[in-house]
């Protein structure tokens, strides 16, 4: 087949509907990666314009520019956007563009998750900027430290915004994160085993990993925390058996992976252009991988970096000060492999490599002074001055915007179909370097003066002043700089002339496709047999384009791609992929409703968007699947495969699997934060302690029994074509019994009493929720055994639910048995 007819029978099958109807229901990955990186460029932009306004009123003592209020809410909401709204949605947004192309398949292994996932931020990032114009921002920093963010000292709904609104906001990222992991595990180009994956996709799947096991306790402590703000449940009191550090413990176990988790890209994208830039290979590659990797376990061993000064054990010190300078190691691996690559090439100095010689100046000695900060006697010292504020900085915008602004000239072609033409990018990088250390070297000076953070105004004679006035204007030289660069990737994108493919001449395959990538990305699934197919098989994107891989023949009239083996790469099974839908839109705005209506104590909108979230969700799963065995389908080049409907482990399983991970994280967050409070807070438990008795163990064990019992033997009758029901209804009775086992912790405590109350009722809640959702599937599964939606062919349905329900019995009865703990120890 010629490259234009396979591509005129793809297009009609992957395109997105037309006009405005079509941005609401697509669920195509480069149409959604465009939207979401326009949508985090503009949440810089805003921050940018906050940081701004920041500067004008640090430029003179006493500034009548803006009062303490509204700067609290500017400085709060510049942090939360910039952390929350920009860092993270663009590399996410980047990924979820480039990702499918890198690898060689078609699309994302979840489309209708990626949509929904950019739904949910574009809407929560609308909340928290109308909130902004509004004047009922949040006002409590962006890291929300109780008491300062209790009902008592801010008792309007700003904190409530922010707390709900960045939950919702970080259903995205949890999203994107299964999405990536999935992905990269199981879609690739046929040959693609791990050790020849794109350096880049290495560096996302171990994001992807972080993501899904550090957003989980920030989720926990913003909910106890708007518990506590709306209930009264006490976590956070220390005169009702709380503890507010236990909230600095939740918000830096999430705050300081999270730093590497916006570094991480960063060097993914450092790695992937410098190769490139220097034309060569990238010196160590395994070194590199290991390097990742290390750096992102070692970082979970940091949160208390940022807890020096609270009065912790010297032990701890020590431990966590020892650790936050290993942290030097994985990091300088991966910057003396950048170093050696130069090494051996022969750089060219494109304005990507400007942009990365830049990233190397900055992040070093951002490096040195977070080194200085680990330091315990030093951080006693700098701790909550501007000596803080400017190592963040350095790190943040020196190590991660840097890099990502080389990687967007980089992919520019990729991302538009055109090559650059205006020249304004090179005058932007002067300006943004000289206005960046002009600024941010004077604010170390002004930390080490003795300069607080957070201050909504100077005092002459304090000899900070001159200090804040050049930094003042070496801020606003940096956002001139920071514009230009935006006018000049808006300029080259809408009206410079089309380029050729690869201008760069680089190996990966995201360079395979035309320029800007198709729909489908790719026409057939390639087969690689190294870490650079194009420089070893320059005519693989002809081979491509012509349907010589595999899929290269779309005679079912669907969106299929191909799934591999997770180790060798070898072809799997055949994905089915959904079409078109508005249900991603519509389930983030119902979502949205369920998680802003608390801010106006709307309980009532609240449970009744949670059930339509429920039904969309149903209407969603059944969308999927099929009603009749289809067998082993043609692949191309000789190969028969089956459908995803018809093999044990569906996408759908292992999505559920890596979701599970972020809840199992949340669910041991939970635990932990139990313990703490037990270890530490005064007067706990009460002397007023659950009695646990011998009813509610047993109904837990019982229960627990049953529902993975009956389960199991409902998918075991379903694999030998027999009637499930008995199995099907003892799990639903066993879900019950955990159900009701938790109902007897809620009888014999008091949700306000004391916090040993407060987290018995979390604990109980959750198993109460998870025991109904993992019901509610089962009655899905008996709906769609009904349907003829499942046979012994297409059991993966099954499979799913089984890990869902088995997920529920195992922390029921784990986080039952230790809210009765203190009672049998008594």
């Amino acid at each position: 087949m010629t490259a234009l007819r396979l591509h005129k029978a793809l297009y009609p099958i992957w395109r997105n509907d037309p006009g405005w109807k079509g941005v609401l229901t697509t669920v195509n990955n480069n149409t959604i990666g465009t939207m979401f990186i326009l949508g985090a460029a503009g949440m810089f932009l805003a921050g940018g314009i906050l940081a701004m306004l920041i500067r004008a009123q640090l430029a003179s003592p006493r500034s009548a520019f803006m009062g303490p209020e509204v700067y609290n809410q500017i400085f709060t909401m510049h942090g939360t956007i910039m952390m929350f709204l920009f860092a993270i949605p663009f590399f996410e947004a980047l990924t979820v563009f480039l990702l499918p192309a890198m690898l060689g398949t078609r699309d994302l292994a979840f489309p209708r998750l990626g949509a929904y996932g950019f739904w949910c931020y574009m809407i929560g990032a609308t909340i928290m900027i109308v909130a902004l114009l509004a004047g009922v921002a949040p006002d409590g920093g962006w890291f929300m430290y109780p008491p300062l963010s209790s009902s008592a000292h801010s008792p309007g709904i700003n904190t409530d915004i922010w707390l709900l609104g960045i939950s919702f906001i970080e259903i995205s990222a949890i999203g994107a994160a299964v999405e990536v992991v999935v992905t990269v595990l199981r879609y690739r180009a046929v040959g693609m085993t791990l050790d020849r994956l794109p350096i880049f996709a290495w560096y996302m799947l171990v994001v992807a990993v972080m993501i899904l096991t550090a957003f989980p306790p920030m989720i926990l402590g913003s909910l106890i925390l708007e518990l506590e703000r709306a209930f009264d449940m006490p976590f956070f009191q220390a005169e009702h058996g709380g503890d507010s550090l236990l909230w600095q413990h939740l918000f830096w176990l999430f705050g300081h992976p999270e730093v590497y988790i916006i570094f991480l890209p960063a060097a993914g994208v450092i790695s992937a252009i410098l190769p490139v830039m220097a034309r060569t290979t990238l010196l160590g590659y395994g070194w590199v991988v290991a390097a990742a990797i290390s750096l992102a376990v070692l970082s979970f061993g940091l949160w208390v970096h940022h807890m020096f000064t609270t009065g912790i054990p010297h032990m701890g010190l020590a431990f966590f000060s020892a650790v936050s300078t290993l942290v030097a190691v994985p990091t300088g691996v991966q910057i003396f492999a950048w170093i050696g690559t130069l090494w051996k090439g022969r750089p060219r100095m494109h304005l990507p490599m400007l942009w990365i010689m830049g990233f190397f100046v900055t992040f070093v000695m951002g490096g040195l002074t977070g080194v200085m900060v680990a330091m315990v006697p030093f951080d006693w010292q700098a701790h909550d001055t501007y000596f803080v504020v400017a190592h963040l900085h350095y790190v943040l915008i020196g190590g991660y915007v840097f890099p990502m602004i080389a990687g967007i000239y980089y992919w520019l072609p990729v991302l538009t179909g055109r090559k650059r033409f205006f020249r304004m990018g090179e005058v932007a990088f002067w300006l943004v370097m000289a206005g960046f250390h002009g600024t941010f070297l004077l604010l170390h000076w002004a930390g080490l003066l003795g300069m607080r953070r957070r201050v909504d105004s100077i005092e002459a004679g304090s000899g900070w002043e001159g200090i804040n006035l050049l930094a003042s204007v070496s801020g606003f030289v940096l956002a001139i700089g920071f514009g230009l660069v935006v006018l000049d990737v808006a300029a080259n994108a809408l009206v410079a002339v089309r380029g050729r493919r690869n201008p760069w001449n680089a190996g990966t395959l995201e360079w395979a496709t035309p320029i800007p990538s198709p729909a489908y990305n790719v026409a057939s699934i390639p087969v690689v047999d190294s870490r650079y197919p194009l420089h070893d098989n320059p005519g693989l994107p002809v081979q491509i384009a012509r349907g010589e891989g595999f899929l290269g023949h779309p005679t079912r009239n669907r969106r299929e791609t191909l799934a591999v083996s997770v180790s060798g790469a070898r072809p799997d099974f055949i994905a089915v992929m959904p079409r078109n839908s508005i249900v991603p839109f519509a389930m983030a705005v119902v979502t949205s409703v369920m998680f802003m209506a608390p801010v106006w104590k709307g309980w009532w909108l609240m449970f009744a968007s949670a059930g339509g979230v429920a039904m969309l969700a149903m209407v969603w799963a059944w969308a999927g699947g099929s009603r009749h065995d289809e067998g082993l389908l043609d692949a191309g080049r000789g190969v028969t495969l089956p459908p995803h409907t018809e093999i044990s482990h569906p996408p759908g399983w292992w999505g559920s699997l890596f979701l599970l991970l972020a809840d199992a994280v949340l669910f041991g967050s939970l635990l932990f934060g139990y313990a703490f409070l037990w270890t530490v807070a005064p007067n706990w438990p009460p002397p007023a302690i659950l009695e646990p008795g011998t009813g509610g163990p047993a109904l837990a064990a019982g229960g627990a029994v049953l529902a993975c019992g009956g389960i199991r033997g409902a998918d075991q009758a379903i694999r030998r074509g027999r009637a499930p029901w008995p199995g099907l209804v003892a799990s639903l009775a066993g879900l019950a019994a955990l159900g009701g086992a938790a109902w007897t912790v809620f009888g014999g405590t008091t949700h306000d009493a004391h916090a040993y109350d407060a987290t018995l009722w979390v604990i109980a809640g959750y198993a109460v929720f998870h025991a109904g959702v993992a019901g509610l599937m089962a009655l899905f599964l008996m709906a769609r055994i009904r349907a003829g939606f499942i046979s012994a062919r297409r059991c993966g349905d099954a499979r799913v639910v089984r890990l869902w329900i088995d997920y529920a019995a195992l922390t029921a009865a784990l986080g039952l048995g230790a809210a009765w703990l203190p009672g049998w120890l008594a």
